[in-house]
C-alpha cells in the first residue's frame, strides 16, 4: 500500500491542497475515475521490454480514454467530434494510447453496467475499426453529416444551443455588464492575480485583429476535470461581440509536463514550453483545430488559452440503455478518430509516415498481446483502486 500511495502523493505534491483533496475525492467514485486521475501510474507500470513498444511512433493524446472525446467548433466554424485532451501528448508508440483506451473500456464496464464478455467484444470492435482505418491510410472527420448513433444525437442536439443560454448558466447580469457566477466550479481570485491576467490578456489581444473583443470583464479560478485538478486554471469573461448577451468565455490553463515524459525513449522536439507542446500536438492531430487555441505566458509559466464554447460537450455513455450496438458505434467512432489523428500527424518530427502505419495495420498479430495486456492491467487498476480507497487520503 505504501508504495502506491507514495507514488500518487509524489506525483501530486505541487497541487493546491484544497483542490487535491477534491481530486482524491473524485478518484474514490469508482475504478474508472481512479484510472482517469492516475495517468502517471499507467505509464510508470507500462513494461519497458515489450513487443508493443516496437509499434510505429505517432503523436499520442497520451491519456486516451472513454471520456477524452467530445464536440467542439473548429476554426472553420463547423462542429466536430474528436479527441479533446492533449495535456499528456507526446511522440511514442501508437500502442500506448491503444492500451490505455482498451483498459478504460474494461475498467469502466462495471460503472456502465457492461458485463465482462461484452466489454471484451467492445475492445475487439475498437481494434478492428482502428486497424481498418489505418490500413486505408486516408484521414476523415466526424461531423453532423457523417456521425452515427450517440455521436450523431449529441451533434444534432447542439443545434439548439445558444450563446445567451450558455452565458446565463455561468454569469449574472450586473447593470449593463455581466460577471461570473462564483460556485464550486468558479472561485474568486485575489485582485493582484486578476490585474496580472488583465495585463496578460491585453498584451495578447493587441496582436489580434480585434483587440477590443478580448477586453476582460471578469476572471475566476476554474475547478474542473480529474487528472489535472489542482493545476492553475482560470475562466475569463470577455467583451466579445457586446455586453451583456454576446460576451465570450475563455479557458486559461497552466501547461505542465506530460506524465509520459520520464518513460519516453524517442527524441522529442524542443518545445518552447509545455503549453506549446499541448497546442502543437492538438493542431497536428485535429482536422480543424478549435477556433481559438494559443499559448501565453504569465510570471514565467506558460498557459494554454482557448475559447469555452456552447458546442463543447461529451457523450453521456450511460445513455446506451442496455443496447450494446449503441455503445459499439461510439467505440468504433472513437477508434476511427484516433486513427485519423495519427494519419493526419504522420511524418512530423519523428512520427511514422503513413506508409509505415498502413503496413502496421496490415498485420494484426499485435491485437492479442495488446488486449491481453489491457486485461491484465485492468485487474491491477481495480486492486490499486481498492488500496487507494482504504488509505483514506
Amino acid at each position: 500500500m505504501a508504495d502506491l500511495i507514495e507514488r500518487i502523493q509524489q506525483f501530486n505534491h505541487d497541487r493546491q491542497p484544497e483542490l487535491l483533496a477534491r481530486k482524491y475525492q473524485l478518484m474514490r467514485q469508482d475504478a474508472f475515475a481512479f484510472l482517469r486521475g492516475t495517468c502517471h501510474l499507467f505509464y510508470e507500470d507500462f513494461p519497458v521490454h515489450s513487443p508493443l513498444n516496437a509499434a510505429p511512433s505517432v503523436w499520442l493524446c497520451g491519456d486516451l480514454h472513454l471520456e477524452n472525446f467530445g464536440t467542439y467548433k473548429g476554426n472553420d466554424r463547423l462542429v466536430y467530434f474528436d479527441i479533446n485532451d492533449f495535456d499528456e501528448a507526446a511522440l511514442a508508440p501508437c500502442t500506448w494510447d491503444l492500451a490505455r483506451f482498451l483498459t478504460s473500456i474494461l475498467v469502466a464496464g462495471q460503472s456502465l453496467d457492461i458485463d465482462s464478455i461484452d466489454a471484451l467484444a467492445l475492445c475487439q470492435n475498437f481494434l478492428t475499426a482502428y486497424t481498418n482505418v489505418l490500413a486505408k491510410g486516408k484521414a476523415g472527420i466526424v461531423s453532423r453529416d457523417t456521425a452515427t448513433g450517440l455521436v450523431k444525437e449529441l451533434l444534432d442536439s447542439l443545434k439548439r444551443r445558444k450563446r445567451k443560454d450558455f452565458l446565463e448558466k455561468r454569469t449574472q447580469k450586473v447593470g449593463k455588464l455581466r460577471q461570473l457566477l462564483l460556485n464550486e466550479k468558479a472561485r474568486a481570485i485575489a485582485q493582484t492575480r486578476r490585474d496580472k491576467i488583465e495585463v496578460l490578456l491585453k498584451n495578447w489581444a493587441a496582436k489580434q485583429k480585434k483587440p477590443k473583443f478580448f477586453r476582460l470583464l471578469d476572471v475566476a479560478y476554474r475547478v474542473t476535470g480529474t487528472g489535472s485538478l489542482g493545476l492553475e486554471r482560470y475562466v475569463l469573461l470577455i467583451e466579445g461581440n457586446g455586453s451583456p448577451h454576446n460576451n465570450y468565455l475563455l479557458d486559461l490553463k497552466a501547461g505542465s509536463s506530460s506524465s509520459l515524459q520520464p518513460y519516453l525513449t524517442l527524441p522529442q522536439p524542443q518545445w518552447a514550453s509545455q503549453a506549446d507542446r499541448i497546442v502543437s500536438v492538438q493542431q497536428r492531430v485535429h482536422w480543424s483545430p478549435p477556433a481559438l487555441l494559443d499559448t501565453v505566458e504569465l510570471d514565467g509559466q506558460a498557459y494554454v488559452l482557448r475559447e469555452l464554447q456552447p458546442m463543447d460537450d461529451e457523450i453521456n455513455l450511460s445513455q446506451w440503455n442496455g443496447k450494446l450496438h449503441r455503445l459499439r458505434k461510439v467505440i468504433e467512432t472513437m477508434a476511427e478518430v484516433t486513427a485519423w489523428g495519427q494519419l493526419l500527424s504522420s511524418g512530423r518530427q519523428g512520427s511514422a509516415i503513413a506508409d509505415d502505419l498502413i503496413t502496421f495495420a496490415q498485420n494484426n498479430a499485435w491485437h492479442d498481446p495488446l488486449l491481453a495486456y489491457a486485461c491484465t492491467y485492468t485487474i491491477q487498476v481495480e486492486d490499486d483502486y481498492q488500496t487507494f480507497c482504504n488509505a483514506k487520503l
